[in-house]
Parts: structure tokens; sequence; C-alpha cells
């Protein structure tokens, strides 16, 4: 990414000049200073063989495909001291193109609504005595891209197979294999979510441009509304996980995950991009895909978020508020109906936090390598705006 934005940023800086955004144009800054002169950086030196090389600091920014391996490690190191011995289920929201238009053109509010219309349905159902009548708990992530980076807003969701019962007494446990009617909770997500979207208009909080510009009058956006009752909404529910280390191997993959990562890019030349992407059309067959760089880039950048806007997030029992009382409760529970089972307690080992020192190590030897020197940032800083803030 660094290499096309170096070749290609200021070209199409300068081509979308009234239509980039300060957090568009600082994603750029970051990703093309990332492990560079320019952000400095220190001298390593191995203590086993005594090799010495230059170790840039990275950009932290969360779009990089190179800075989340140290974020995405702590981030697991945290949650494997939270899995219960349960199955876990993989559930999916996905919102319909007309209004992952909307979701565009308002990413702050509409990517809100869609978590918050998410949790609902998935608490509302789940306390429903016809079909679980428990308390549930999820951690839900926002991914917004498909792969071949269109504008794709959808929620991953990662959720134990059961909860307190509603008055706290027991464990409820999901049928083996089976978690919550999708149907169900599509049409709810649905209601759920409009309603939401239907506020927010009301409220003012919606803005629309360019080929939305219609919908800010009252009557279009009712009819839009109306269209988006009228289609079915997709969730989809994937066979539960085989154990605990299936769900951190999965939380792994998709927690940090920006739009594409540099091992699917294949080429850059003749201001062409080359890359990898699955067919899901055709069973995920591997397929390669050309674009223009200009092109490319503007895919790539349809994913950025706005400032401050999480898109990891826990709800129910998982909520960040009483997470650890939450779950003492429900290990009581669990030991209580269903017998002690081997637990996912924090050992001392995992409670030390994973810092940059824990992955440097020397390409010679295999030994550690240690910090001795630290290396300014560049004289002459970059005259591609970088700005990591």
């Amino acid at each position: 990414m660094a290499d096309i934005f170096r070749r290609h940023g200021e070209a199409f800086r300068q081509a979308h000049a009234g239509h980039l955004g300060r957090v568009e144009r600082r994603i750029m800054g970051a990703i093309t200073a990332c492990r560079t002169a320019v952000l400095g950086g220190h001298v390593q030196q191995c203590d086993d063989c005594g090799a010495t090389r230059i170790a840039y600091n990275s950009c932290r920014n969360r779009h990089c495909p190179k800075c989340q391996g140290l974020a995405r490690a702590q981030w697991l190191a945290e949650r494997q001291a939270e899995l219960l011995s349960v199955p876990y289920f993989h559930v999916v929201f996905t919102l319909p193109a007309p209004a992952g238009e909307i979701a565009f053109q308002n990413k702050a509010t509409v990517y809100a609504i869609l978590f918050h219309a998410a949790a609902e349905a998935l608490a509302t159902i789940a306390a429903d005595p016809r079909h679980l009548g428990a308390q549930l708990g999820a951690t839900m992530v926002l991914h917004t891209w498909g792969q071949t980076l269109q504008h794709h807003p959808h929620i991953h969701c990662v959720i134990p197979g059961g909860g307190p019962s509603l008055d706290g007494t027991r464990w409820v446990a999901c049928r083996p294999g089976f978690f919550l009617p999708v149907r169900v909770l599509a049409r709810l997500f649905r209601r759920l979510f409009l309603r939401e979207l239907n506020n927010a208009f009301d409220a003012g909080k919606l803005r629309f441009f360019s080929n939305l510009a219609n919908l800010a009058e009252p009557s279009a956006f009712a009819k839009r509304l109306n269209e988006l009752r009228r289609i079915d909404w997709v969730v989809y529910a994937k066979p539960p996980f085989g154990g605990p280390e299936q769900v951190l191997a999965y939380l792994g993959r998709y927690t940090h995950r920006v739009a594409i990562a540099n091992t699917r890019l294949l080429s850059l030349s003749d201001g062409k991009v080359r890359f990898t992407w699955k067919d899901y059309r055709q069973d995920g067959i591997i397929k390669v895909m050309t674009l223009e760089a200009d092109e490319f880039i503007r895919r790539f950048l349809l994913h950025a978020l706005p400032d401050g806007f999480h898109r990891i997030r826990h709800y129910g029992f998982l909520a960040n508020g009483g997470r650890s009382d939450n779950l003492a409760r429900c290990r009581q529970l669990l030991d209580t109906c269903f017998g002690a089972s081997p637990g996912t307690e924090p050992t001392a080992e995992g409670d030390r936090r994973l810092t940059a020192s824990n992955f440097a190590i020397c390409a010679d030897c295999g030994g550690t390598m240690r910090r001795i020197a630290a290396v300014p940032r560049a004289a002459n800083p970059q005259p591609f705006h970088c700005d990591t803030s």
C-alpha cells in the first residue's frame, strides 16, 4: 500500500482535491511514512550473535496493513481470559445496498445504528422463551468492504452459545448446532434499523449529497424506507466453532483486518494495481483483479472510519462496564449446571502485556533483538503530507 501511495498518491490528491477529507489525507500520509526514516526509529542488536539493524517506527494508523500485528496480539491475549467453555457462534448482519449508500454518506451515525440494531435484535430474540430465554453476550466487529474493495457494510458477531437465564439462576444453553432463527433475526433487525434511521432523519442527523441529494426531502426519504422494508435483509449464522482455540483464531483474522492486506497485492506497474480476490459466487475461487491506481486508491479510502469510531464493540454480559463480574457469574452457573470444565482463567504469562519487543527476533540466528540507540526523525520531512496524529 505504501508503494502505491508513494507513486500515485499525489496525483490522486490533486485529482480529488475537492472530495478528499482530512481523515483520508491522514491515512495516506501515515501509510506512506510507516516504517521509514520520516518517523524515526531505533537501532537493535541481537543478544546472541551481535547483529544490528535499524527498525523504523510504525505509523500506528488503524487503516495501515503493516500496523495491526501487535494490536491484534494484545487484544487476543486479553480476550483469551474471557472465553467460556461453551460453543461459540458466528452471526453476520449485512446492510442491503440502498441502505449502504446512506451509510457511506453518514458513516458515524449509520454505522452506530447498525451496531445498535444488530445488538438489540440478538438480545430481544434470545430473551424470548420461545427461542432461548436467556441473556446474551456478543463481540461485534464492523467490516465495510467486500473482496473487490467496494463499500459493503456488515457486522461479524462472535457469540457464546447460551447465557444466564432471565432471572439469573441458571445457564441456558443453545440447542446443539443451532443458535437463533435467522429469518426472525433478519426481520427484527430490519425493523429496528429502519426505525432508528428514520429517527436520525427526523432529528436532522443525516446529510445527503451527490446522487443521494434528493433524499433530503422527507417524501423521497420515506419512499426509500418503504423500498427497504419490502426487500429481504441478510442475516447469516455460520456453524458453531469447534472450541476456544478456533474462536481466537477467527477473532485474530477478523478483528484488526483492514480493507486489503499487503499479501493480496500482486503488482504495481504501468499505473495499474493487480490483487487477488475470492469470488464467493463461484465457491470462493481465487481470481485476480486489475484496477487503475486511481480507482484502487479510491476504493481503499472508501473504508476510512470517522475519527474516534470504535469498530469493535461488546454487548450483553460482555459489555465493558461489568464484564469481569458477569463472566465470573457465567462460570459459576456453568459449573453448577454442568460441572467443572477446563477453565480459561488468565495465567501469569497471559497477564503480561505484549510489546513490540515480543516480536523483535533476529533474522540471522533467531535471538532476541534489543534496542541500543535511537534514530531521530528525518531532518527533511515528508513531501507527502504525513500526519499520524
